[in-house]
């Protein structure tokens, strides 16, 4: 199934950029680097692995959408100063980021 595929490969890498966000906190480049957003990364990249392990094709679909949305959000809060902003510190990076791979996520996750 395309979704568990592709949770497969997300949630994995949303666990290398929360460790790499704390191991390099200056060398990564024009994304945030900010503690609450590794935190952040890390626990739905482990939920995200939990999911494509246990999960059936419901709670694929549930965590892309829900992920999906999120990321939208987060994209929608950085350019109105809206929480968590303050915590996470977004750069313009990550609101592209977010803004494409939220839609990616919501469009595979409402197509299952």
């Amino acid at each position: 199934m395309i979704g568990r595929w592709v949770l497969g490969l997300f949630a994995p890498l949303l666990v290398v950029v929360g460790v790499l966000g704390f191991l390099s906190p200056n060398e990564r480049g024009r994304t945030s680097t900010a503690p609450a957003y590794n935190v952040f990364h890390l626990a739905f990249g482990l939920i995200g692995l939990a999911v494509v392990v246990w999960g059936d094709r419901s709670a694929i679909r549930a965590f892309l959408v829900g992920f999906g949305l999120i990321d939208l959000y987060q994209a929608l809060a950085s350019r109105r100063h809206w929480f968590p902003e303050s915590l996470f510190r977004w750069t313009r990076t990550d609101d592209a980021l977010h803004v494409v791979l939220g839609a990616v996520l919501v469009i595979i996750g409402v197509l299952l």
